[in-house]
C-alpha cells in the first residue's frame, strides 16, 4: 500500500445540506469506485475509480468537519475505498460529534468477514447494506432504494451480536422534529 493511498481519497462529489442520505441535514460525500454495477443504479457515474478528484483526507475532514453536519459516506461503494474512509471517518469523529453513515452494496455479514471493510465499519455509525436490486425498488422507503437494503444500527449490532435495524431511532428523531414518526413495523 503506498503512502499517498493512505493519506488521500478519490471523491467523485461532496454534497453540503442534503437531507437524502440520512436523516437531517447532512454532508455527503461520494467516493469514487465501485464493482457492483447494479443495474438501475443512479450514481453509474461513480463507478469508475479514476473519477472524480483526488483529496487529501486531514484536507478534506477538516472541510466536513467546518460545515457542522452528521455525514453520510456513498459512491460508488466506500467499501471501494475502505482504508481512506476509514481514515477520514476517523479524523472527523476525532475532531466532530458527527454521526456517520456509510451506504455499501456488501452486506454487513460479509463486511464483517473482510478485516479491511471491517476497519470501515468500526468508524461508522449506521450502515446501510446490501446491493441496489431493481426488482426490488421502492421509492416509499426511507433512505434506500430496494426493499433488500436494511439500515443498520452498527454499534447496537455489536453489542448484542446480531443485525439491529436503526428505524427506531429514526421514530425518535421524528418525534423531536414534531413530525409523524415512522412506523416501528418498518
Amino acid at each position: 500500500m503506498t503512502e499517498s493511498f493512505t493519506n488521500s481519497i478519490r471523491i467523485h462529489k461532496v454534497v453540503y445540506g442534503t437531507s437524502v442520505d440520512g436523516p437531517g441535514l447532512r454532508t455527503s460525500v461520494y467516493g469514487a469506485g465501485c464493482e457492483h454495477h447494479c443495474a438501475g443504479c443512479h450514481n453509474q457515474q461513480t463507478w469508475d475509480p479514476s473519477g472524480g478528484q483526488s483529496y487529501a483526507i486531514d484536507r478534506l475532514a477538516n472541510e466536513i468537519v467546518a460545515e457542522e453536519m452528521d455525514v453520510t459516506f456513498s459512491g460508488g461503494d466506500p467499501m471501494f475505498q475502505a482504508l481512506a474512509f476509514a481514515k477520514l471517518a476517523k479524523a472527523i469523529k476525532e475532531r466532530s460529534t458527527a454521526n456517520i453513515w456509510c451506504y455499501t452494496g456488501y452486506t454487513i455479514e460479509q463486511v464483517i468477514k473482510s478485516p479491511l471493510h471491517r476497519w470501515l465499519l468500526d468508524q461508522v455509525d449506521v450502515l446501510v447494506d446490501g446491493p441496489f436490486v431493481e426488482a426490488k425498488k421502492d421509492s416509499t422507503l426511507l433512505f434506500r432504494g430496494s426493499a433488500n437494503q436494511r439500515i443498520i444500527d452498527v454499534k447496537a449490532t455489536y453489542k448484542k451480536g446480531e443485525v439491529v435495524l436503526w428505524h427506531q431511532h429514526y421514530c425518535d428523531y421524528a418525534d423531536s422534529f414534531g413530525r409523524q414518526a415512522v412506523s416501528s413495523e418498518v
